[in-house]
């Protein structure tokens, strides 16, 4: 497993991707670009709810439907987030906490006594929801009473979730779509605003119970808080049951917080923001900024007819028409314009090839520029508004959706029979209405343009979309990225890869090896452990067995001239693409001798990675990068490796980190591996490693 190209987390990981494929030829013949026949206006019938506020300021709201018995209970608190800073997390992790423990139950009793009745109980930093059968529906509202009441919030629970929210940073930290939205966060609401807190090692760490307790006693309080009940009972039953678990003896009103939350400002000109992913094969693209937009404002209803002909969504869209259709410069590419009590946003995005990320900058600037230029035509409009209609009466069928309106009436202040004329509205917009609002609230030449992708192979062709032509770098959590720092002169990529082998051994040592046995185990689940073993002659072949509870379930086998993926007994043979990228694993001394192969190594300069200063070494074959290593300045020991590997699934970013190295007969060898593909993370710890062990030349037979 020492740092090979092939790993068995990365063999798993894409076995697993190759069974969920789908083909895409099933949708080969639609044609997107025509939109379907409008049918006839559907009738509009919303149901009513009944409202009532207690004596500590609880606001009741009933939506009464008796077709299922079923009941669901939905509390929302009223308030704006707070700024967390260098405690960003605080409130999430106070919301997920209030169900691990209470005064009077455990989390094990709590669990236990919602899955013997069927239910569903969740809380969160804005609330806490409920639902079941009619029958246990007081068994459920207590359950939820007692977590958003009596909340105790356990040390040991808040352990547990700092530790797994701690992995899953790191998993984050190289998950492209991750680092997309801690960009955007913090480029377009910046770290003064709630908006803009973006959670980090740093944060998370620094999270103690006596937080929770303080955010859960300052904002969980009834007189900023809703109470919707959807289902199988009367306004009188439900007041009567909430009074009794929520009324004023049992729920205390108290003054809120309500700080002056800044606006942020947009940006003079379009700026581009970049956030580096090593070996990204695709770029994460969005074009964002702020809109000051209030939900039930008299723009809101013809702006979503703008933002839906512009890419809201559909396939009719002009992002999509103009990226995908036209260019097939990616799989989907949309916008959204959202309205916000706070501030609102506009977004258009879309991963595309790294080759054309420039090009598709091009077609959103002049998608976005051209609807505020150029008059919509009035047959796209009446589609559009027919779609929009269509979408709105299908979502009445569901009582939450009435639930919903009712609540946004109260919260918003809208008017009691705000949606009751919304297809009206929508049926009044015309395309000078579409113009107006895109001129009032688009703003493409003041866009921030935030790009997570591969720095070497794009981000100078985006120089010329910023205003001062200078991108500005950012870390994965949407931090200013210092700059490499430079190498001791005379250093070289060469020298450092030295350095590593020297340090785990010699080079001489390593280039005698003739095979190698690895053994190991890899958490695949919370109950799922995987046993995996890799068997290899250098020069010759490398066959790897992953197999559960003494069944092997998948392998591979490479050798020189071909390669076999095994899949439950289901042999696929490796393209050539495929093949050349995991025979440097043949070589026991792959980096010692890249030249050789094809390959050309750089060193960068010097990067902090977990607080320690390492060597960015970048290896590059044919002009386009095929990994980033990362080795220890003071050991010398290779760290981490970021690469890009194709998928049935599309493009994986991979990240494999080394730790934990030991010696085995007077080489070092890591015995951790943590491996990330997109966002998923696993373990492999290694048992036992057998250099010069004997290996069955048969198991590299066609």
């Amino acid at each position: 497993m020492n740092s090979r190209n092939l790993s068995p987390i990365a063999l798993l990981t894409l076995a697993t991707l190759s069974l969920l494929g789908i083909n895409n030829n099933t949708w080969a013949q639609v044609d997107r670009s025509k939109a379907p026949e409008p049918g006839p206006q559907p009738e509009i019938a919303i149901g009513d709810y009944t409202l009532h506020t207690l004596d500590n300021g609880l606001k009741l709201i009933v939506v009464e439907n008796h077709r299922l018995p079923r009941i669901s209970w939905n509390l929302t608190l009223d308030v704006d987030p707070p700024l967390e800073g260098d405690k960003s997390g605080t409130a999430s992790f106070a919301g997920q906490l209030m169900k691990s423990g209470t005064e009077k139950r455990s989390k094990a009793q709590i669990d236990e006594a919602i899955d013997f009745i069927g239910a569903r109980l969740s809380t969160s930093a804005q609330g806490a929801f409920a639902s079941s059968l009619t029958k246990h529906a007081d068994v459920a509202l207590g359950l939820m009473a007692d977590v958003v009441l009596g909340a105790t919030f356990p040390e040991e629970e808040l352990e547990k979730l700092r530790a797994q929210t701690l992995s899953n940073l790191a998993a984050n930290e190289t998950d492209p779509g991750s680092i997309s939205s801690n960009l955007r966060r913090r480029v377009m609401y910046g770290p003064d605003h709630p908006y803009g807190d973006v959670d980090t090692e740093e944060s998370i760490s620094a999270i103690t119970r006596e937080d929770l307790q303080l955010y859960h006693e300052t904002y969980f309080r009834p007189n900023v808080a809703y109470l919707v009940v959807v289902g199988d009972i009367t306004p009188d039953d439900a007041l009567a049951k909430v009074k009794e678990l929520f009324g004023p003896m049992k729920w205390k009103s108290r003054p809120v917080p309500n700080p002056v939350i800044p606006v942020p400002m947009r940006p003079d000109g379009n700026q581009v923001v970049f956030a580096h992913v090593p070996g990204a094969v695709q770029s994460v693209l969005h074009l964002v900024h702020t809109v000051r937009l209030q939900p039930g404002h008299n723009d809101v209803v013809p702006v979503s007819v703008m933002n839906s002909i512009l890419g809201g969504g559909a396939f009719s869209g002009r992002l999509m028409q103009n990226l995908r259709e036209d260019k097939a410069f990616t799989y989907g590419a949309r916008c959204n314009m959202s309205p916000d009590d706070l501030i609102g946003s506009f977004d258009a995005y879309a991963n595309v090839r790294n080759e054309v990320t420039d090009s598709a900058v091009v077609e959103f600037l002049y998608e976005i520029k051209r609807i505020t230029e150029e008059p919509v035509d009035a047959e796209t409009v009446k589609n559009t508004i027919t779609n929009m209609t269509g979408s709105f009466a299908r979502s009445l069928e569901r009582p939450e959706t009435v639930a919903r309106f009712a609540l946004n009436i109260e919260r918003y202040g809208l008017s009691k029979d705000y949606y009751r004329t919304y297809l009206e509205r929508l049926a009044a917009v015309t395309p000078e209405d579409v113009q107006r609002v895109a001129q009032a609230y688009l703003r493409p030449e003041q866009l921030h343009i935030t790009v997570a992708g591969n720095k070497g192979e794009v981000a100078a062709s985006l120089a010329r979309f910023d205003a001062d032509g200078e991108i500005d770098f950012y870390d994965a959590f949407g931090r200013k990225a210092s700059n490499l720092e430079a190498v001791p002169e005379g250093m070289t990529a060469a020298d450092v890869i030295e350095a590593y082998y020297e340090a785990r051994g010699g080079l001489a040592r390593f280039e005698k090896l003739k095979s190698l046995v690895e053994i190991g185990e890899m958490q695949a689940g919370p109950e799922m452990v995987l046993e995996v073993k890799t068997q290899t002659v250098f020069g010759e072949g490398m066959h790897t067995e992953i197999s559960m509870a003494g069944a092997v379930m998948m392998g591979q086998t490479v050798t020189p001239t071909f390669g076999v993926n095994n899949q439950q007994g289901t042999q696929l043979p490796m393209s050539v693409e495929e093949l050349a990228t995991y025979q440097t694993s043949l070589s026991s001394t792959e980096y010692a001798h890249l030249e050789d192969m094809g390959y050309e190594a750089q060193l960068l300069g010097i990067h902090p990675n977990r607080g320690n200063p390492v060597y960015i070494v970048e290896i590059r074959k044919d002009g386009s990068t095929t990994k980033e290593l990362q080795f220890d300045a003071e050991s010398g020991l290779l760290m981490q490796v970021n690469r890009a590997q194709k998928s049935p699934m599309g493009p994986l970013q991979i990240t494999e980190t080394f730790e934990n190295y030991r010696d085995f007969e007077g080489l070092l060898f890591p015995t951790l591996q943590t491996q990330t593909a997109n966002g998923q993370q696993m373990a492999f710890r290694m048992t036992d490693i057998q250099p010069n062990a004997k290996v069955d030349s048969s198991l590299f037979k066609k």
